[in-house]
Order: C-alpha cells, then structure tokens, then sequence
C-alpha cells in the first residue's frame, strides 16, 4: 500500500501519469479506468413510479473497486475526473460507493502545473445539478433502447435497437436521401467573357442581377451572337478585412479533422483524448491540448498572454489581435469550459513533429494553428471589381491583392490572388470569346461525418460527448453504411426509420430531440428538476408505447423490382422468420435480399431496382480467378463477403474485384472494410504488401 498521504482519483491511467508526474511525491494518483457504476445490464434498473435508478458495480471492475478501496484507506482523496456531466457522475459515483463527503471535487481544462496546483488548492463540492442531468439522460436513453428495441427485434429480424438521439440522426440522413431521390435537375448555362487577360461572368441583365441557375440557353446564345464589345463602366476598389477564425470547439474540430485529414469523428476523439490526458515522449510524459469535449470558445487570460507573447515574439507587435466581439451563442454553450486549444504555443507543429506520432501529429497541427490564428490580426485585401457593361448585359470580374497577411500567416487561406490587370475605365473593348458551359443543378449532398456533425449541432440534437457515439452506432447497427465518405442509409435503415417514424413519431422529431436537450441543460443549471423531465417524457411516451405493443404491425411494401419469373408484377418487400424477402404475390416466388443495399422508401414503396443493379455489377467479376481464369461470383458467408471461383475451388474474401491488378507484383486485389467501416484495397498474395485507400487503375 502506498504511503503517500493523499489520493487523486482520475479516470484514465495515461491522465494519472501525467498528473502524477506534475504533483510529485505528496499525491497518489490513480484510476478508475472510467465508469465504475451504471444502471444493470441484464435488467430494466429504473422504477417508472418515481424514477429511480437501480445502480450495480459494472462487471468486470469489482477488482478496480477493491484497489482504490485500499488506496484511499485513511487518506485525504480529490476526484479529478472529467468537467463534463459523464466526469461528474464518475465522481458522484465513486463519492457514493466510497463514502466520500464534503468538497473532494476539482476540474481543469487542461493538465499543465499552474492549472493542477491551483485546482487541487481550491476542491468543490459534487455538482449534483450535473449529475442529475446526467442520470436523466442515461434513464431516457434506458426507456428508449429498453421499450422500443424488443418491438423492433420482434417485428424486423437483423434490427439490433432504438437509440434516442441516433433515432433522430437516422431521419434526418433518410429524409436527405429523399430529397435526393425526388430532384428533379434543371438545365442551366454558365456564361463569361474573355476581354484582354480577363475573364469576366455575366452579373446581370437590364440592372437586375440574375442567378446562375436562371441562365437559360437562349440568354447564352443571344450574348454569344450579340455580345462583341463591351465597355469598361465602372471600376470599383474597396479594402476588405477578412477574420481570423474561431478557436476549435469539439464540432467544428470534428468537422474540420474529418474534411481536412479525411479522419472519422471516433477517430479525431480518440487522438483528441489522448493528446488531452498525456502521451508518452522522448522528452516524457506530456499533455498538448486542453479538454476536447467543449461547446465554448472562451480562451483564459493566461492562455492570451501566452498567445499573444508568442505572436509578437515570432512574428511582431503588428500580428497580434485585438479583443473579438463576441459571437452569440447556442443556450446550452457552458462557459466555464474553454476553447479546445494548445496547453503551451512554444510546442509548435515543427517541435511536435519530432515527439507524436503522424496521425496525432496532424491534429495537433490542426489545433495549435487554428488556435494561434484566432489569437491574430485579420488579414487585409485590395479589392478591384471590373464592370463590363453592353447594352442590356452586365459582366464582372473581382481582383483581390493582399496588403497585410495577418492570421494567414500561419494559417493558410484558399484564396488564390489573381494577376494585376490594368484595364481603363470608360474604355470601349473587344470580346476575344464568349464562354458557355451547359449545366444541371445538382441535389443535396448526402452527409458526410462532417456535414452531419454541422447539422446535428445546428439542431441542437446531442452534446460534443454524443456526435462520435451517434455515428459510430448508426454503422455498427448498419442502418447506415459509409461509401467514399458519403453516409447512405440502408434498406434496413429505412425500414427502421419508418417503423420509427409510424409508431414512435417524438422520437425521431429533430424538434422534440432538440427540446429534450434543452431540458437537460435546464436541468444542469438547475432550472428544472430531473424527475420532472423524465414524467413528462415518460407521459407522452407511454401513449405511443402502449398503442405500438396493442396494433398489429408488418412489413409490406410496393417495390419498384419487376419479379424475375413472371416478369408480370412487381416484388413486394415482406418480413419473415430470416428477415426482409422479396415476394410475388402473382407466382409465388420469394427471393432473399441483402438488407445493406442503398434503397429510398417514399410513401410505402421501396425504391430498390437500381441499388441490386449495382449491387450485380459487383457481383461477379468474369475470367478473374488467378488459378483457373474462371469467373469469381461473390458470396456472403459467416464472417463477411467473399468471391468463389465458379469452376474451381478458389476462394478469397472480399466485398469488390478491382479492375486493375497489383501494381506490385500483379496478382488479384479485392476491396476489403475495415471494422469501423472504412473501404481499403489490398493485394491477395500473401507475399506482396500492397494496400490503398484507392482502387488501383490501369496505366493508360
């Protein structure tokens, strides 16, 4: 048993190393390798007549427990972990178990000496208005998954359960899908002039400026048979100041992580976490980023004076930033939390290099360059916009010049500086070419992970500690798959959403989700209490349950699938013993289908014809087998996809034939997913190390 005198229970092991290494020898610091308590597992746990939770020790962690127990005997002890509501009620619940009382509490934002000193100086007592705002969230959670999820098992085999908040997110990706499907394109015309050295696109016509979607064919043709010279009307300058970004809350970290470095949101949390609690260096054990789990941008005065002494240090007086308005904010921002920022600027992307490893090494960068630029002067353009003006048609071009570089200096923009064109005002000017690009405007994206996090945050549906569970969830269950970073919810995704959407209608309601999180942080601020959150949840949701469990409910959707054998009707979507089938009600006939192939549903009929054309395509790849040059036909089998050769025994797993061969030693290579999701192509000889994120090609 140790001797030391006081104890700091913390979560992560990797956070008490580095928490122990700034405290030294008066402090044990240990973990409780996160939550120790939580409702049972193999049981409901909460009494729907008041609410109350029932709690058991997590299986697995009666070990933990007995090693704090004896760490703590007879000792002062301070709960350190995180300053979220998950961290809070890790504290709560080892204060419970452990019997600690009184003011044993301390939060940081980030692991550097200064902060731990003064933190362990200054204890607080359990924020029970935080607990309780957890023990809501995680009772609601526990109604959803336990009441919705056997209906579901019950009536749509390969459904694995009901989130909330995923339920919510699965919609709304469905519902883009529909939009999708129901677009109908419009043709429209880009058109531009070339004058001298300039390019210059139509701005409007008889003064009313018009929208590029309404340039129609005639407009485009009318300007290239009428437009042969042009005059110089007007050139108007004008300096621009372009602002320095925000610092990184959790979402726009996510987002920015996933569009920049192609990373997943679980994947930016993990480095993030890790980069938060300590990494083990050459020059030891050190923490780089402050907490990364905020929906604030508030930067401490210490953090400015670091900044700031940094900035006129390596770049001059003149670079550093003045006091930002402050934007305003969402309700639920807690502002005792700070921005996601460097612990030290003098660790600089260069220095960090040589002590993280490339991913963490990356988004580290990410962080320290979009902090160090909110913390900077904005930069300054000259703008000269040039008017062409013929007849009725009106035609500009904008030049920027940058007079000072300011933020931008460390933080590049995308923004290209065109060359200096010197052109007269007044000045009549020969057309060299009239451009004209036939175009179609183009329907909503799908989500990304990063346009979803964007969104999620704009409705206010979950926290900064909820975004990576939601999509992580949606994949595993594989409502949702993820094709080139795109998310496309599945026919199993679908059917789940509409089963959702018929029976339990709040639940899947952007609205009422939103609203749930409202009175959550309500019930943190300790204008609502937790009880009577739930009741009035519990209220309405009860109804919608009680007529879900009474009604019959099946699957019978129309299909847009002609059936292979009569060639008379249409399949129909069914459930049976096995799951989702194909059934023609004119011959008889079932066919089995893959619940994991893109399908839109609108209005009780399943759009699926074009989706299993794709999928065949992928199906077999013709004269492939490398041992027989027999046709290789994808299968699915216990673990997964594989192709067999249909003339010999060959066999190799894999969900895609490439078109190419190795471009190392020219044998088959096969599309493969990774268990988070992610595609990847690797070569089949076992011998041969090849492996892309990219199909191979055939050199042309």
């Amino acid at each position: 048993m140790s001797k030391k005198k006081k104890v700091i229970i913390v979560e992560s092991p990797a956070k008490a190393k580095t928490i122990e290494k700034i405290l030294g020898d008066e402090y044990k610091v240990i973990s409780s390798k996160g939550h120790v308590r939580d409702l049972p597992q193999k049981k409901f746990g909460v009494d729907l007549n008041n609410f109350e939770p029932e709690f058991e020790i997590i299986p697995g962690k009666e070990n933990v427990i007995e090693s704090i127990k004896k760490e703590i005997k007879g000792k002062e002890v301070l709960l350190a972990s995180d300053m979220d509501r998950e961290g809070e009620a890790i504290a709560w619940h080892l204060s419970q178990i452990f019997n600690l009382k009184g003011k044993n509490r301390i939060v940081f934002t980030e692991i550097t000496p200064n902060t731990i000193k003064k933190s362990v100086e200054t204890p607080r007592e359990i924020d029970i208005k935080k607990v309780n705002a957890q023990l809501a969230r995680r009772i609601l959670d526990r109604i959803v998954g336990y009441k919705i999820s056997p209906l579901l098992w019950k009536i749509i085999k390969g459904a694995m359960s009901a989130g909330r908040v995923q339920s919510a997110a699965l919609k709304i990706i469905c519902d883009r899908e529909r939009e999708r499907f129901l677009f109908k394109p419009k043709e429209f015309y880009k058109v531009s002039i070339n004058v001298k050295k300039v390019k210059a696109n139509l701005w409007s016509i008889n003064g009313k400026k018009i929208k590029q979607e309404n340039i129609t064919k005639e407009i485009a043709e009318d300007i290239k048979s009428n437009v042969k010279q042009v005059t110089l009307s007007d050139i108007v300058e004008k300096e621009r100041k372009k602002s320095p970004p925000n610092p990184y809350i959790t979402s726009t970290l996510q987002q920015d992580a996933a569009t920049k470095l192609g990373f997943p949101v679980s994947k930016t949390m993990k480095i993030a976490q890790a980069l938060y609690e300590g990494i083990d260096t050459k020059d030891g054990h050190l923490a780089f980023i402050t907490y990364m789990r905020t929906d604030s941008t508030r930067v401490s005065e210490e953090a400015k004076q670091m900044a700031q002494e940094f900035i006129e240090k390596n770049f001059g007086k003149e670079y550093i930033g003045g006091s930002k308005k402050k934007k305003k904010t969402s309700k639920n921002v807690q502002d005792a939390h700070e921005c996601i920022r460097p612990v030290n600027p003098e660790i600089t992307p260069d220095i960090a290099k040589s002590l993280l490893s490339s991913d963490y090494y990356k988004l580290y960068k990410l962080i320290w360059e979009r902090f160090m630029a909110s913390q900077m002067k904005e930069s300054k353009y000259k703008e000269r916009t040039y008017i062409f003006q013929s007849e009725k048609y009106e035609f500009r071009t904008t030049y920027s010049h940058l007079i000072f570089d300011g933020f931008e200096k460390i933080y590049n923009s995308s923004s290209k500086e065109k060359e200096k064109i010197e052109l007269e005002k007044g000045k009549t000017y020969k057309v060299s070419k009239v451009n004209i690009e036939k175009d179609t405007t183009k329907p909503p994206a799908r989500f990304t992970e990063a346009s979803l996090v964007k969104t999620l945050e704009a409705e206010g549906i979950g926290r900064p500690s909820t975004y990576a569970t939601i999509i992580s969830t949606l994949l595993a269950r594989k409502y949702v798959k993820k094709e080139k970073k795109e998310l496309i919810p599945t026919l199993l995704g679908f059917t789940v959403e509409d089963f959702l959407t018929k029976r339990f209608p709040e639940i899947v309601d952007k609205k009422f989700t939103a609203l749930m999180e409202e009175e959550l942080d309500k019930v943190e601020s300790g204008e609502k209490e937790w009880k009577e959150v739930l009741d009035k949840f519990y209220s309405e949701f009860s109804k919608y349950l009680s007529t879900a469990q009474k009604e019959f409910y099946t699957i019978d959707y129309e299909t847009d699938l002609p059936c292979q054998d009569c060639k008379e009707e249409n399949y129909k979507l069914k459930i049976g013993k096995y799951g989702l089938y194909l059934n023609c009600e004119k011959c008889k006939t079932n066919k089995s289908i893959d619940n994991t192939i893109n399908a839109v549903l609108i209005e009780n009929k399943m759009f699926i014809a074009q989706a299993l054309e794709n999928h065949a395509n992928e199906t077999v790849s013709e004269n492939s087998c490398p041992k027989c040059g027999g046709h290789l036909v994808r299968k699915k089998g216990r673990y997964g996809y594989y192709f067999k050769c249909d003339n010999c025994d060959f066999t190799v797993s894999g969900y895609k034939i490439a078109q190419a061969k190795c471009p190392k030693c020219g044998s088959l290579v096969v599309m493969r997913r990774s268990k988070n999701g992610k595609t990847y192509w690797t070569c089949t000889n076992s011998d041969c190390d090849f492996m892309s994120w990219t199909e191979p090609k055939n050199e042309e």
